[in-house]
């Protein structure tokens, strides 16, 4: 069998690019081993946040006498509540097999491993299938990563993967990691009753983001019962038949945790393992395949994107990748990625959205800012569902004006980032934002009035 194009990898990477070569009239192969769609859609991104809306939904059912209705005998059934998650990513899947059939591409389900630079050995439980295809692109995703003395057995020391379908709701579960995933879980089992402890080695959960806004997370996660520990390491976890025990290493003592689940949340690493890169001497980095610009490997044919190419691990990242892959192939003046304006999500409830650089890190690089910032507790709208814990914090270059950063932690912040995002990509300043005619009431204002708290000109402050 030959091709224009063959990719291994059916996540949001493999399947964009997959479509976006078919539609330039490519003859395009495309390879998975499991269900379409990746991890994202079938035990990611999707999934987790069809059960975050289940915990949002029985949150305002405790609490629906603030908003003058009754409800009695409460009751879940979590069994119901992972069948909807199961369902959500069922139908999506499905969806994606339309696209591929839609779109003429050869769908091929097995393992890919590669053998040289144009060809790919396709084993399933059937039969063997040699692949041959002018450009080929990895996009075998990613797996998550555990250290020795912190290794799944999939019973008690469990990842993302086994926590979404857990039969019942722990009465106490221990969280390691506090990024995206370990924050989104910890609200998750909490909203339902779990006895949460996350624990986290560096200063603040969710690293990655503005300090203030880790933070406040911090804060809103402890005033729910959240038990949160910083700075602290985890020696070794210990699985046993009916509980695991957790030992921690906290301001030089050794305590053990004990609770019915563990759930390694640490960060991941890319699969390439098994899947023949060596075999074309394709260069690795940290556990990734190491690309360029255009995420072309040292084999010129040879393209890699999403996880299996490193940080940033996003979903949408993969996507973008995979569209200049398939431009850079086939000759059409590929815009690369601006890694700076990437923007970032955790559904938390209060969500966080960010984009670009953090308060320290613009202060780090030398530039001279104006920082501003609004509450949410004086915005209308967020009253009035509500929901008005958290801030938007605006970062401007103060020489010129223009947007730098924007951390968002609030009711709505996953979906208020992707104005920001286009603001930043527009290279806006802080007049566009300041004076821009916001609808009301919306959570959006907000934008508004932390723009013009930059310049000590905020009016609802």
């Amino acid at each position: 069998m030959e091709f224009d194009l063959a990719i291994i990898g059916g996540g949001p990477g493999g399947y964009l690019a997959a479509i976006k070569a078919a539609q330039k009239g490519k003859n395009v192969c495309l390879i998975d081993k499991d269900r379409l769609g990746g991890v994202c859609l079938n035990w990611g991104c999707i999934p987790t946040k069809a059960l975050i809306k289940n915990a949002e939904v029985y949150n305002y059912v405790k609490n629906s006498e603030k908003y003058g209705i009754n409800i009695k005998d409460i009751s879940v059934d979590f069994k119901k509540n992972i069948k909807r998650s199961r369902n959500v990513s069922d139908r999506l899947s499905k969806g994606i097999q339309y696209l591929i059939k839609k779109n003429n591409i050869t769908y091929i389900q097995g393992k890919g491993i590669l053998k040289s630079e144009n060809q790919i050995l396709v084993e399933s439980q059937k039969k063997s299938i040699l692949v041959k295809a002018n450009y080929i692109i990895l996009a075998m995703g990613a797996r998550p990563k555990s250290f020795p003395g912190l290794e799944f057995d999939y019973k008690r020391i469990i990842s993302s993967k086994e926590a979404m379908v857990l039969d019942s709701v722990p009465k106490k579960i221990i969280i390691i990691g506090s990024g995206a995933i370990g924050c989104e879980f910890s609200y998750y089992f909490n909203e339902f009753g779990s006895e949460v402890h996350l624990i986290e080695a560096k200063t603040n959960i969710l690293p990655v983001e503005d300090v203030d806004v880790s933070k406040e997370l911090e804060r809103e996660f402890r005033k729910s019962g959240v038990f949160v520990y910083k700075n602290s390491n985890v020696v070794k976890a210990e699985s046993l038949k009916t509980k695991v025990k957790v030992h921690i290493s906290e301001k030089d003592k050794i305590h053990i945790l004990e609770a019915d689940y563990a759930l390694l949340a640490i960060g991941v690493t890319g699969n390439i393992e098994n899947s023949g890169i060596e075999n074309v001497g394709i260069i690795t980095r940290d556990g990734s395949i190491k690309v360029n610009k255009y995420n072309q490997t040292n084999v010129p044919n040879v393209y890699a994107i999403g996880d299996v190419s490193g940080p940033p691990w996003l979903a949408h990242v993969a996507s973008a990748q995979g569209v200049v892959s398939v431009e850079h192939a086939f000759g059409d003046n590929a815009e690369t990625l601006d890694y700076n304006n990437i923007p970032g999500c955790t559904y938390t409830q209060p969500q966080v959205g960010s984009i670009g650089l953090t308060e320290r890190l613009a202060l780090s690089k030398g530039f001279k800012i104006k920082v501003g910032k609004y509450s949410f507790r004086s915005n209308g709208k967020a009253m009035a569902v509500g929901h008005n814990d958290g801030f938007i914090k605006l970062i401007f270059d103060e020489k010129y004006g223009e947007l730098l950063g924007a951390h968002i932690i609030g009711s709505e912040a996953t979906e208020l980032i992707g104005q920001l995002s286009m603001a930043k990509a527009l290279e806006s300043t802080w007049e566009d934002l300041a004076f821009g005619v916001f609808a009301h009431p919306t959570f959006s204002e907000a934008i508004m009035e932390a723009a013009l708290d930059a310049y000590d000109i905020g009016i609802h402050q």
